[in-house]
């Protein structure tokens, strides 16, 4: 199956999933999950209209960057974690970081964002202001070798998000627990849509990043307003080389 019939495919399942919960079609962004994909596939699903792709690792995402640097338009997405030594590599090519764990990261991103706007081309609509786009990665698992701040430390974070102007605080995520039952995973997206209702609603928090490629409809049946689908776009990934693409 092409790159083209695969995005297809997954925007088909969006649209399904979108109305059979009472929603309005065109509510869910895809966002394309790139990570140890190489980047003429990006491109291929670039022609295929995707503009927002979500990287794991730093070396790898200024990589891609580089070398799909014509693809103007292309919006990068951080959605692995974030070491603090590396923010100042992320806002020179990123959209947004979906994966922002500790004030000390936030105050990080922040500093170095006020001295690198996003430009306009690769702004996204909750973003247009030129500030990098951030979502708070919550742990609802409470699993230790994830990232991503505990539901009682969220309140002291977004606060600290939105002490800094660089920064344009936008939403959450989380990445619950694997089942191979993806209706499992539907107690923490509905956790994570009433953690948005108790920090300011959709007002102060628009995105809702939940959901891939084996339970993206229940995510989006719990809310979610963006989805990160790797597998049922690019196919299964090879394991991470162990020195080409250090976080």
């Amino acid at each position: 199956m092409s790159i083209v019939e695969r995005v297809t495919e997954v925007r088909a399942r969006i649209e399904a999933a979108t109305i059979g919960a009472g929603r309005t079609p065109g509510e869910v962004t895809l966002v394309a999950v790139s990570k140890l994909m190489p980047a003429a596939l990006v491109r291929e699903a670039y022609a295929a209209g995707l503009r927002d792709f979500g990287e794991n690792y730093v070396q790898e995402l200024v990589g891609k960057a580089a070398e799909l640097a014509d693809l103007t338009d292309l919006r990068w997405h951080l959605i692995g974690h974030l070491q603090r030594n590396k923010a100042q590599k992320v806002v020179l090519v990123a959209s947004a970081v979906a994966s922002v764990d500790s004030i000390a990261l936030a105050v990080d991103l922040g500093r170095r964002s006020t001295m690198c706007p996003v430009p306009p081309p690769r702004r996204l609509p909750e973003g247009s202001d030129g500030r990098l786009v951030v979502l708070v990665e919550v742990n609802l698992g409470g699993e230790a070798q994830k990232s991503g701040c505990s539901p009682a430390g969220l309140g002291a974070l977004l606060e600290a998000v939105d002490r800094e102007p660089g920064l344009a605080l936008r939403g959450l995520m989380t990445v619950p627990p694997y089942t191979d039952d993806p209706s499992a995973a539907r107690p923490y997206f509905d956790e994570l849509a009433a953690l948005r209702e108790s920090h300011g609603g959709a007002a102060r928090l628009p995105i809702l990043s939940m959901g891939m490629t084996h339970d993206l409809e229940p995510a989006i049946a719990a809310g979610a307003t963006q989805v990160r689908v790797g597998t049922a776009i690019f196919g299964a990934r090879t394991a991470r080389p162990t020195q080409a693409f250090p976080s």
